[in-house]
């Protein structure tokens, strides 16, 4: 890379990246190249997106996104897919949020679901495009029993004293959780850290915490646990994005897979 970028600058007759401590920053002329760089690349989309168009047989697409977004909407659009174009090579990937956005940048997905939060790019970022998909509620779960399955509406400020379980600390889901509480007006308690839905839901119902379980999560038949819907003004929600590439949306088979998505998503919400 190194030497890519020394013969650029050669070429162009400009220093590109400058030494800044241990860490190489690009110049002005190097974001100036960067800017030309995203709006070729979306030009190149587009491109592709006409060339795939003039064929009557598609080529691939990747779709990638987190758990319950790969459960509950990318599999059924696969399958919608599948069945719109039988010779669609298709590929699923489950990834968190952040290699999602890596695996578009590489041209490994085309496109991504996303939960927004601090690590997705901002909808101005002009390497992508975003589309609005679904704003799940989060639930919150307690044990069969507790005092809170008295109420008639439930806000997660009343949850502020209880235990706290939560998905491992470097993940999406834990800090959407922190940031939901903080805006509640509280730091919760992380008693437990469970990654999977019915690790969580099976420690609500032993009586080890409480849990925020997202709309679209599925809970286990059996599972001794009360499902809460939450109030209030800062009732929690993760809002679910489609990211692509920019211009990729113009092609046929990703304008597809967004028409699918959407659509799944309402029939959901609704």
């Amino acid at each position: 890379m190194s030497q890519q970028l020394r013969g650029l600058s050669d070429e162009l007759g400009v220093a590109l990246v400058r030494q800044v401590g241990r860490r190489m920053e690009p110049t002005a002329a190097g974001h100036v190249l960067l800017r030309h760089a995203e709006a070729l690349h979306a030009l190149a989309e587009i491109a592709r997106a006409e060339l795939a168009g003039a064929e009557d047989t598609p080529g691939t697409i990747g779709l990638c996104g987190f758990s319950t977004a790969a459960t509950r909407l990318l599999v059924p659009t696969a399958a919608a897919l599948r069945e719109r174009f039988p010779a669609l090579a298709i590929q699923v990937v489950e990834a968190e949020p952040a290699r999602c956005i890596d695996l578009l940048l590489a041209g490994d997905c085309d496109l991504a679901l996303l939960v927004v939060d601090d690590r997705v790019p901002p909808a101005t970022d002009q390497r992508f495009e975003q589309h609005p998909v679904l704003d799940d509620p989060i639930d919150l779960a307690v044990p069969v029993g507790h005092p809170l399955t008295t109420r008639s509406e439930v806000s997660l400020r009343d949850a502020a004293a209880e235990p706290f379980i939560t998905c491992r600390p470097d993940s999406a889901y834990h800090r959407l959780t922190l940031a939901a509480c903080q805006a509640a007006g509280f730091r919760p308690f992380v008693a437990h850290y469970a990654d999977e839905w019915d690790t969580g839901t099976a420690l609500v119902a032993h009586g080890f915490g409480i849990f925020m379980l997202p709309r679209l999560a599925p809970v286990h038949p059996g599972t001794d646990i009360v499902r809460l819907r939450l109030g209030g003004p800062a009732a929690p929600v993760r809002r679910i994005v489609a990211v692509t590439r920019a211009g990729g949306a113009a092609q046929k088979v990703i304008s597809h897979a967004l028409d699918s998505i959407t659509g799944i998503a309402a029939s959901i919400a609704g």
